[in-house]
Formats: structure tokens, sequence, C-alpha cells
């Protein structure tokens, strides 16, 4: 047996701790055991927490099923959703874009709104921006969007997107939303703090849209993205 602290392989046994069999170096005087468990939870059980997370379980929920506090699930989402930078995995250029809003709450009273923006022939989320329902929000939006050059912008009738989008290039319809409708109807169903009546609520305008990059990502590529920000972790400490 060799000492971690000074590698004397003079030790000698010195009693147990928590069942495993403790030894002291006689030179160093160290104490130590033969073999240290790894601390924390694995990758595997990381996935498993946030692929439930973004399959429509809350906190709490998965905090009663896996046994791991949901303070340490909202840690992860917290991690990995900020580690995501959302590209879409369409190249193509959207001739038809279809936009519409999604509205949710942050604690029971605070309205805010998700913007999301799709490919009327192409299914996925690829371009979102959230805040409140007004014009300076959606001019975040219109910056990306319309650098495609769109032949056609199809929204509803809130009187924010004539401000933006010309009248040769706009379509008020909410028959050919069917896309986006689609897409914010997944969203609600994939996230819990989404769901239209649910005890689940978002507290932090921060985890919210953490939550919304994972839930995206994951819808997009099938997966929560944690070798991604494990990657990113590491090469950072290095």
């Amino acid at each position: 047996m060799q000492c971690p602290k000074c590698a004397s392989t003079h030790t000698r046994k010195n009693g147990r701790q928590r069942s495993k069999q403790n030894y002291i170096c006689v030179q160093c005087g160290r104490q130590f055991i033969d073999a240290y468990e790894p601390k924390g939870y694995s990758e595997d059980f990381k996935c498993e927490c946030l692929e439930m997370y973004v399959n429509g379980l809350g906190f709490r929920a998965i905090e009663r099923v896996k046994k791991v506090h949901h303070t340490t699930v909202i840690n992860w989402v917290r991690e990995v959703g900020s580690a995501i930078t959302y590209t879409s995995s369409r190249s193509e250029i959207p001739e038809v874009t279809e936009v519409d809003e999604l509205e949710t709450f942050i604690g029971k009273k605070n309205k805010v709104w998700l913007w999301t923006d799709v490919n009327h022939s192409v299914p996925g989320i690829i371009a979102w921006v959230m805040g409140d329902r007004s014009a300076k929000t959606f001019k975040y939006l219109w910056l990306i969007i319309r650098c495609w050059h769109s032949y056609f912008y199809i929204t509803d009738g809130y009187p924010v997107y004539p401000i933006f989008i010309s009248n040769e290039d706009h379509i008020v319809s909410k028959t050919y939303m069917t896309r986006v409708e689609g897409e914010n109807c997944r969203l609600r169903h994939y996230l819990a703090r989404l769901h239209r009546k649910t005890f689940c609520d978002s507290k932090s305008v921060k985890i919210l849209r953490y939550s919304i990059q994972l839930v995206i990502h994951y819808l997009g590529y099938g997966s929560v993205a944690l070798r991604a920000y494990s990657a990113r972790k590491v090469e950072a400490i290095a």
C-alpha cells in the first residue's frame, strides 16, 4: 500500500472508516483508504434527469423519482442551458417564414412572451427571443429574420408586425400558421413550466431562458447537450 502524500510503502492498518479499511503512513502520518469513490453524480444520471425535465417533468417531480434535490437539477439546467449556443440544424433559408408569440409567466402574474420563428416548410424553431409583447422585443427577432429576405412572412393580426414587415411581403392568416403554432404547442408539451394548467412556474427569467434553450436543442438534436457542456468545461479548466 502506497501513501498518496509521500509515496512511501511503509504503512500499516489503522482501523476502519465507514466500513472501509483505513491506513496510516508511518513516515508522514497521513491517513488514507485504499480506494476512493468519485464524488458527485455520473453523467448518465445527469442525462437521465435532464431528459426527464425536457420530457415534461418538473424539478420536484424529478426529485421524487430520482431522489436528487431539485436545486441540484436546477443547477444542471442552468449550467447546460447556458452553454448552448443555439443554431438551427437546417442550413436552408426559409422562403416563407412564420412568426408567433407564446405567453407564459414569471411567478403567477408577471407575463413574459416568447416570440418564435419557423420555416414554413421545415419542422423546428430556427430563431426566438423572449421579453414583453412590444415592438421593442420583436425588433431583436426582426433583425435576425429580415436578413433571410423571405418571400413572405406569415403572422397573426397583432399590430406590432406591420411596423416592421411591408404589406407586399406580409400575410396575415391564422390558417397558414400551423407550423409555428405546432412548434409552440410542442414547447408547451415538453416543458412543464409552459403547460397551461400546472403547478410548475418560473421564478427566474434566466432559468426560463435556459430551459427553453435546452428543450429546443433536445427537440432539434435528440440530446440534452451534456457532453458538449462537459467538453467546454474541460477546455475552460485547461
